[in-house]
């Protein structure tokens, strides 16, 4: 899938560099979300004949030009009297989006060929982990349609691009998400109670797979996303190929770099871009200093939540396989995901802390930043007992709050720190305790979130993006954006413990 960069003066040349220097917009993302009225060339070369004229202004020439994006939120019209259960249910229906075969050809959008739901508030497109928390309260006869269209829309995307970018925007083709397309196919085939209906998605789960592990075009053993820990054993990374500001934060990437050169300025951008990639952006996880972003080093960082899900593609993989009788790919999946699971139980966990870290490749050291991702080896089944009774241990006195789970126990100001909390993170955590039994922790981790989602819930009329768990009477904060409501993953995750489910 290629673009015409002459078609998306939103995105790159003077015209963007101009209005997002000069901050016309308070979000850097409105500009890159617009679409031209007019062939882009066109108004390119009005922007540089009349720039310099007398009474030029630049917002008036913008909005003269280019369609902004709407703000959804004033269309959206509910009764007064409802509860959070029938917000969630009515509120489907503006979060949803039609196939966007149709779009200008000057949009950033993607075209997908079918419906599907977007977190909301400055998110107008699909988010590809955002979905899989968002899929959990869609999965009834009502909404189990739609569910199944986005699942097709990510195989649509990994069989035109090779993989899921971050959302489906032309600015988010050079990374991805956390991959959790595989745990979709999962979810769905859980919920229809039939394993074989994830067997027409089992050659894009694999080419997903091919891409985080660079099988089909790596020159070196050490390739993009990956780095083999030992011999004939890889781990993987977030990355990103871009070395320039991100299009959608191009004015606080500037920021951050302002005063750095060459290298230094360009190393920082992929790091920062790389970050993104995990969906914790931004977080203490990254930064070498574990405070600022301008010390983020996320491509030097082999995180333990993103080896996880590798470990279950691997796992399912080898289960897809054996439904179609292929015994020998089943055998090498079954093999690489108990490599998997021997690296991340040898090398993410500190046995002194009992707690499961991510690991720093370039000092070959764990990081010291105590995190929530440490719950996925839980979620997905490969911790052993008593590493699983650790976790537990540290998430009941490190972790919890009156609102629920911090997903940091640092303030640093970004939004995946301390005082915030996430509704996919509370997930991870919860289902995650289960699987091992540690079922009133559990069950306290669910009511208190579930009681901070309501109370908000009935002080606002909202579902946020996030939550602060540490003082509930104060909304979140932090990141380089205003809190935002709508919103996909937590309407999700709020219907499924409602309803407890267990999938």
């Amino acid at each position: 899938m290629e673009y015409d960069s002459s078609k998306f003066i939103q995105i790159s040349g003077n015209l963007f560099n101009e209005v997002q220097q000069k901050r016309i917009f308070p979000d850097s993302k409105t500009f890159v979300d617009s679409i031209p009225k007019y062939d882009p060339k066109r108004i390119l070369t009005e922007y540089l004949k009349y720039k310099t004229s007398p009474g030029f202004d630049l917002l008036d020439f913008i909005k003269a030009n280019f369609v902004l994006p709407e703000d959804d939120e004033k269309n959206i019209e509910l009764p007064d009297d409802r509860d959070m259960q029938t917000h969630i249910h009515l509120i489907w229906n503006y979060l949803k989006r039609e196939s966007s075969n149709k779009q200008s050809e000057y949009s950033t959008l993607i075209p997908l060929p079918n419906p599907f739901i977007i977190p909301g508030g400055r998110f107008r497109e699909v988010y590809y982990w955002d979905s899989y928390f968002t899929m959990h309260g869609l999965l009834d006869e009502t909404n189990i349609g739609i569910a199944e269209n986005m699942t097709n829309n990510f195989k649509y995307l990994i069989d035109e691009i090779g993989y899921i970018p971050n959302g489906n925007r032309i600015y988010y083709l050079s990374r991805s998400q956390p991959p959790f397309f595989a745990a979709i196919v999962d979810l769905i085939s859980k919920y229809k109670n039939d394993e074989n209906w994830g067997l027409s998605y089992l050659s894009a789960i694999q080419k997903e797979y091919d891409f985080w592990m660079n099988e089909n075009n790596s020159s070196s053993k050490n390739c993009i996303r990956n780095f083999e820990i030992e011999k004939g054993i890889f781990l993987n990374r977030y990355y990103d190929s871009k070395t320039s500001p991100r299009e959608e934060s191009y004015y606080e990437d500037f920021l951050v770099t302002a005063k750095l050169d060459g290298m230094k300025r360009q190393n920082l951008y992929r790091n920062i871009r790389a970050a993104c990639e995990s969906g914790w952006d931004f977080s203490s996880r990254w930064f070498l200093d574990e405070k600022s972003l301008s010390t983020c080093i996320a491509a030097d960082i082999i995180p333990i939540d993103l080896n996880s899900l590798m470990y279950f593609i691997e796992t399912k993989l080898a289960q897809l396989y054996a439904l179609t009788g292929n015994e020998a790919m089943q055998q090498e999946y079954e093999n690489k995901s108990e490599k998997r699971k021997y690296v991340i139980n040898k090398y993410f966990w500190n046995e002194e802390k009992s707690f499961y870290f991510d690991y720093n490749f370039k000092n070959k050291k764990l990081t010291n930043i105590n995190s929530l991702a440490a719950c996925y080896p839980l979620y997905f089944n490969l911790a052993e007992k008593k590493m699983a009774s650790g976790v537990a241990r540290n998430i009941k006195k490190l972790f919890l709050k009156d609102g629920g789970l911090i997903s940091t126990l640092n303030h640093t100001g970004q939004q995946w720190d301390a005082p915030n909390g996430w509704a996919p993170l509370q997930w991870m955590a919860i289902k995650g305790l289960r699987n091992y039994g540690f079922n009133d922790l559990a069950d306290d981790i669910k009511s208190r979130w579930l009681l901070l989602n309501e109370n908000v819930f009935y002080r606002t009329g909202k579902m946020f993006e996030k939550y602060n768990v540490e003082d509930i009477l104060l909304h979140a904060g932090g990141g380089e954006y205003d809190l935002q409501d709508g919103f996909g993953w937590t309407n999700g995750i709020a219907a499924a413990l409602k309803q407890d489910l267990d999938l």
